[in-house]
């Protein structure tokens, strides 16, 4: 039993329905392995996340199941990574955003100094890719991203390669199941462009899933339809593509007004004196809630009033400005897992107090 990553709230058991399938049948997860991204016994497959996390366990033991090489960083460093790379010839590895983030941000000598050739497919997942970062990732290791979204739930998935992403930036991809249905707060199904909640209509052949010792949120998880959701919030377009915007718990109303704090986010994070970030709501009087920042600077010495501005300035240039920070705070580390995701939710609660976040 796999437990989900807690970064909304406390980490829940999740327990499948096991398929009961005749011993050493292969399961349909790693036909996906060897059909979408050519996996087989030559693979040299490079995980730069911990074991615990369900996608890097996975793919760990599917590559060790089809005969491949698995290279297994005990802790994520962004020059490492390249090295390994090179050093064993990776083929396929897996990356969640923060990772792209760190590498990128290494100086150009040093991003120059490792013979990449033999990676043919670096996937990513886990959380939504700012577009500037994914477009600068194909730019230097070409056209081999290739990106998935599920959850550990495992309800449903889509799938986009580079050159789909290239035309639909900053989509997540088509589904590679069931249909996936966009829904507003009553259960209505939202036309394309309108952001609602993802659900997913459950897949042949795929397993079920409950809440360990938690019957309310494994009700709250599925509809009448039976269609199931883990809350995050999106659209699609006229094509089927599949655009993110934020988790549900995550969403800022500030006057009446929603924000996704993804968006600032994403725009920060790629100034250069920015090497982390958080946005979130805080308590505001008059507002109800206002956009606030954490920033970790890649120099502390940094740290500032006028960092503050020049962020704030630079995040107003790019999004409208009731999307952007009206408050920058720093820190010298935000509480990211080894797997790269962010507790944010810990940084929320310094502001919100116990009875008052509404994160869940």
């Amino acid at each position: 039993m796999l437990y989900s990553s807690g970064t909304t709230g406390r980490p829940k058991g999740i327990k499948y329905t096991l398929p009961r399938e005749p011993v050493g049948s292969m399961p349909g997860q790693m036909m996906l392995l060897t059909a979408v991204f050519g996996m087989d016994e030559n693979a040299v497959y490079l995980s730069p996340a911990p074991l615990y996390h369900s996608a890097p366990l996975f793919y760990c033991m599917s590559t060790t199941r089809l005969g491949g090489t698995v290279v297994c960083m005990e802790h994520f460093d962004p020059e490492e990574a390249l090295r390994l790379i090179e050093r064993h010839r990776v083929t396929h590895s897996q990356w969640v955003p923060t990772m792209f983030v760190r590498m990128l941000k290494l100086p150009a000598e040093v991003r120059a100094r490792y013979d990449l050739s033999s990676h043919r497919c670096a996937i990513h997942a886990a959380a939504p890719c700012p577009v500037e970062v994914k477009r600068q990732m194909i730019e230097w290791w070409g056209p081999i991203i290739e990106e998935y979204y599920s959850a550990t739930e495992g309800m449903g998935a889509t799938y986009i390669n580079s050159h789909d992403w290239l035309a639909h930036p900053g989509s997540v991809g088509r589904t590679l199941l069931a249909p996936i249905h966009i829904l507003d707060e009553d259960g209505n199904e939202l036309p394309p462009g309108q952001v609602g909640t993802v659900w997913f209509e459950p897949a042949t052949g795929r397993p079920g899933f409950e809440y360990h010792k938690d019957e309310a949120k494994t009700r709250e998880s599925f509809d009448d339809r039976g269609w199931a959701t883990v809350g995050d919030m999106g659209y699609l377009d006229e094509e089927g593509f599949l655009y993110l915007t934020d988790r549900r718990t995550f969403m800022i109303v500030s006057g009446g007004v929603n924000i996704y704090p993804q968006e600032a986010e994403n725009v920060l994070v790629t100034h250069p004196k920015v090497f982390d970030v958080a946005v979130f709501g805080i308590p505001d009087p008059e507002m109800g809630e206002k956009v606030h920042a954490v920033v970790q600077p890649m120099d502390m010495a940094d740290a500032g009033p006028a960092l503050e501005r020049e962020l704030i300035e630079f995040c107003r240039s790019k999004l409208a400005h009731y999307k952007c920070p009206r408050s920058v705070d720093f820190e010298a580390e935000l509480p990211r897992q080894p797997t790269g995701k962010l507790y944010k939710r810990l940084l929320r609660d310094r502001y919100w107090g116990d009875s008052t976040s509404r994160i869940v």
